[in-house]
C-alpha cells in the first residue's frame, strides 16, 4: 500500500482536482491521508465531503510545510509514503512508474517528471540540483518538453512537490525538518538522505502537472525562508573542517547574495534571515551534532553530485546583472571545491 499524503492551507478547487486524479488513476492499494494547515476557505472540508473515504486530520494552526506533512506522516501505515503538493494532478500511471524504478534501483527518493500546469508542455523540474553553496534549483525549469530529460538519472534531490520513498528509507531518515518551515526542505532531506549513502531518483515516465507556488508566490517571506534555510543547510551537513575551509568563498557569496537581494529591494529580508540563524545558534549546533553522528558518508564524497553553479528563475532574471552574479558564484565555487576535495577525509 502507497499512503498519500496531502498537505492542504487554502488550495480550493486545486485539491478537488488533485484527489479526483488519484482516485482516477490506475493506482489500487493506497490511502489518502489529508492534513489541513487551518485553511480559511473549507477546501478540506469539501473534499472529505466529497471524498469520504479520504482520512482528514486538521491542525489547529498553519505548522508550515514541513511539520504539517510530519503529522500526515506519522499517521501513514503504508509501505511506501506519497508526499503530493495539493495543486498538482496526476497521469494514471505516475505512482506504476515510481514503484517499478524504486523495485529496480532500490532505497532511494523517488520524484516524477513535472510539468506546468498551466501550459502542459513546460517542465517544472527534471530533477532538482544543489549547489556547493546551498542553493536549489530546478533543472529545467521553464524550458519546453522536448524529450531532452527523459531518461532515469541520479540528482541532486527529489522535489517535495511530489516525493516517493519506502517506509524503510523514512524510518532511516526521519522527519521533515520542522525548523526550515517551509522551502529548501526537500533539499535538506535529500541531502540528509545522500549522507545516508541514499540516493535521489528523477523519473521522466512518472509524469504529474503542477500549478506552481500558489501559497507564497514570490513574496518577501519565500525570499527569507530561502535565504535563512540556506544557511541552515550549510550549518548542519557541512563538517566544521568543511565548513571553515570553504568560509573565504562564503563570506564572498554573502556579500554577492546582499547586492542581489537589495538590488531588488529584499534587504531587510536578507537581514532578518540573518538574524534569525544567530538566534537559534543553539538549537542548530544541537541538529548539527545529530545529523553528524548519524552520517555514514563524506563531504567529499557527497559535492561530486553538487554544482558549480546555480540558475535564477527566469521570474527573477535582471539579464547583465544576473549574469555578473551568476559566473562570480560559478567561478567561487570551482574553488571551494578544490579546497574540499583536497582534504584528507
Amino acid at each position: 500500500m502507497i499512503s498519500i499524503i496531502i498537505l492542504n492551507y487554502n488550495a480550493g478547487k486545486l485539491l478537488i482536482d488533485c484527489v479526483t486524479s488519484i482516485i482516477n488513476s490506475k493506482l489500487k492499494d493506497f490511502e489518502i491521508i489529508l492534513v489541513d494547515n487551518c485553511s480559511s476557505d473549507n477546501s478540506h472540508l469539501d473534499c472529505k465531503k466529497k471524498f469520504d473515504s479520504i482520512k482528514l486530520i486538521e491542525n489547529k494552526e498553519n505548522l508550515g510545510y514541513c511539520e504539517g506533512n510530519n503529522v500526515g506522516l506519522r499517521a501513514a501505515h503504508g509501505e511506501f509514503i506519497m508526499i503530493l503538493n495539493p495543486d498538482t494532478t496526476v497521469t494514471s500511471n505516475w505512482a506504476d512508474e515510481l514503484l517499478n524504478s524504486y523495485h529496480k534501483f532500490g532505497e532511494g527518493l523517488y520524484q516524477p517528471k513535472i510539468l506546468s500546469m498551466s501550459n502542459p508542455k513546460k517542465l517544472g523540474t527534471a530533477g532538482n540540483i544543489v549547489n556547493i553553496f546551498g542553493f536549489g534549483f530546478s533543472r529545467g525549469r521553464g524550458e519546453m518538453d522536448e524529450n531532452q530529460y527523459n531518461k532515469i538519472e541520479k540528482v541532486g534531490y527529489a522535489s517535495g512537490t511530489c516525493l516517493f520513498l519506502s517506509a524503510k528509507t523514512f524510518e532511516r531518515i526521519g522527519m521533515l525538518d520542522s525548523f526550515l518551515f517551509a522551502y529548501h526542505d526537500d533539499l535538506e532531506y535529500g541531502w540528509r538522505g545522500s549522507e545516508l549513502g541514499i540516493k535521489s531518483y528523477y523519473i521522466p515516465t512518472s509524469i504529474i502537472y503542477h500549478a506552481e507556488s500558489f501559497s507564497f508566490k514570490w513574496k518577501p517571506f519565500k525570499f527569507y525562508l530561502l535565504e535563512r534555510n540556506r544557511h541552515y543547510c550549510l550549518l548542519t551537513h557541512y563538517s566544521r573542517k568543511t565548513f571553515y575551509k570553504i568560509l573565504p568563498e562564503l563570506i564572498l557569496v554573502e556579500i554577492a547574495v546582499i547586492i542581489f537581494y537589495t538590488s531588488r529591494g529584499l534587504l531587510f529580508e536578507k537581514i532578518k534571515a540573518s538574524l534569525n540563524i544567530i538566534k537559534n545558534r543553539k538549537s542548530i549546533n544541537k541538529r548539527y551534532n545529530e545529523i553528524q553522528q548519524n552520517r555514514e558518508i563524506s563531504d567529499k564524497e557527497i559535492i561530486q553530485n553538487f554544482s558549480d553553479k546555480i540558475i535564477v528563475p527566469i521570474e527573477l532574471s535582471k539579464s547583465a546583472q544576473n549574469s555578473l552574479f551568476l559566473n562570480f558564484i560559478k567561478n567561487l565555487s570551482r574553488r571551494a571545491r578544490k579546497k574540499i576535495m583536497s582534504q584528507n577525509l
